[in-house]
């Protein structure tokens, strides 16, 4: 299937601005307790997020996390933070900044490009309540999660919809659902991890995704059949998995590794970040490690190809955690391959992404 697909319109309009709404998961507002707590308390009452019943999800959250988590989040939040904020809203900033300026350069004053958080600020509902006054000819929405999955794009469009829904002055609305194997993503990482990978000379490269539970890959598979169910299920998309969280990492995977010309044996892709008891899509990263030290790795290069601006998950959880368990096994260094950010080619091609969904006509 395509990688990206897009909604109907709601009320075409013939002229007017065209706004771009990118959409990033979230951060708290500072890292302190207190703060990571609200952050959290938002995050995880999302149903789509913790998709168990209300009740459970209720107790789980205020009787197992929010007792304890949020002081050691918001010290991992410190070990990170930028002077102008989290890393993720910091480098989401600079990406909407260069993807205006992008879009000015292709079509000077047709776009209007705003960021929003599905959690904590600058919230969807206030970003969208200043897009919408602009009398806008349609709205994009990019939700930046290369990978489908419920938790991550299917809560934001919901989102965005909902309060959409509450304004008076709705354009047409086009969506993106996913952007896993898209050229300005894939060349996006091939730019980026290039001149590292020259420089450093891994041994190896692992892809590490962000993890979800298994329930919830299953549940995008319509036939209920294929999902998990074998060895090889995600090793190419079909229509069973053309939803699927998993089959989108794996076909990344794929996709990345062709573009870096990489050699059979020399990479692999793993899992993180999991959470609970319940089981996880495997393999998981922080057990990988132990397997590739074992075979005698030494120099270890990481990709986490799940996120598209570096974060609390990538600078924190591998950049710091995974490379003092990696140094703890014996290994000789670990890099992390830094996200795409605000790169030019990452940036210049969201922009032409944009384009060919609202395509300008040349004089």
């Amino acid at each position: 299937p395509p990688a990206t697909s897009a909604s109907t319109a709601t009320r075409p309009k013939t002229s007017g601005s065209i706004g771009v709404l990118l959409v990033n998961l979230g951060t708290p507002e500072a890292p302190a307790t207190a703060e990571v707590r609200a952050y959290l308390r938002e995050f995880l009452s999302d149903p789509r997020v913790i998709d168990i019943n209300p009740l459970g999800r209720w107790l789980l959250l205020n009787v197992f996390i929010l007792p304890f988590r949020p002081a050691k989040s918001a010290a991992a939040y410190r070990s990170v933070w930028m002077p102008g904020g989290s890393p993720l809203l910091v480098h989401s900033r600079a990406f909407a900044d260069g993807v205006q300026t992008s879009l000015n350069e292709k079509a000077p004053g047709r776009f209007v490009v705003r960021l929003a958080m599905r959690y904590g600020q600058p919230s969807i509902p206030s970003v969208l309540e200043e897009l919408l006054k602009q009398d806008l000819e349609r709205l994009i929405i990019l939700p930046l999660f290369p990978q489908y999955s419920s938790a991550a794009t299917g809560s934001a469009l919901e989102r965005v919809m909902k309060a959409v829904a509450e304004s008076w002055n709705v354009p047409a609305i086009d969506s993106f659902d996913s952007f896993y194997d898209a050229p300005a993503f894939i060349d996006g990482f091939r730019d980026v991890a290039r001149p590292v990978l020259d420089a450093f000379a891994p041994d190896h490269i692992l892809f590490s995704y962000h993890g979800l539970p298994e329930r919830q890959v299953k549940k995008s598979d319509t036939t209920g059949t294929h999902c998990l169910a074998s060895a090889n299920c995600c090793d190419s998309i079909c229509p069973a998995n053309r939803s699927c969280y998993r089959a989108h990492c794996v076909a990344t995977t794929n996709a990345i590794v062709s573009a870096l010309s990489l050699a059979p044996g020399t990479f692999s892709y793993s899992f993180q970040s999991r959470l609970g008891r319940t089981p996880w899509i495997k393999p998981y990263t922080d057990l990988v490690l132990p397997e590739l030290a074992q075979k005698g790795i030494k120099r270890l290069a990481v990709f986490s190809p799940a996120f598209v601006a570096d974060c609390l998950e990538t600078v924190e959880e591998i950049g710091i955690r995974a490379k003092e368990q990696w140094q703890a096994l014996g290994g000789e260094e670990l890099v992390l391959i830094p996200s795409l950010n605000a790169h030019p080619t990452w940036v210049n091609g969201v922009a032409d992404m944009v384009l060919e969904r609202a395509p300008v006509k040349r004089a």
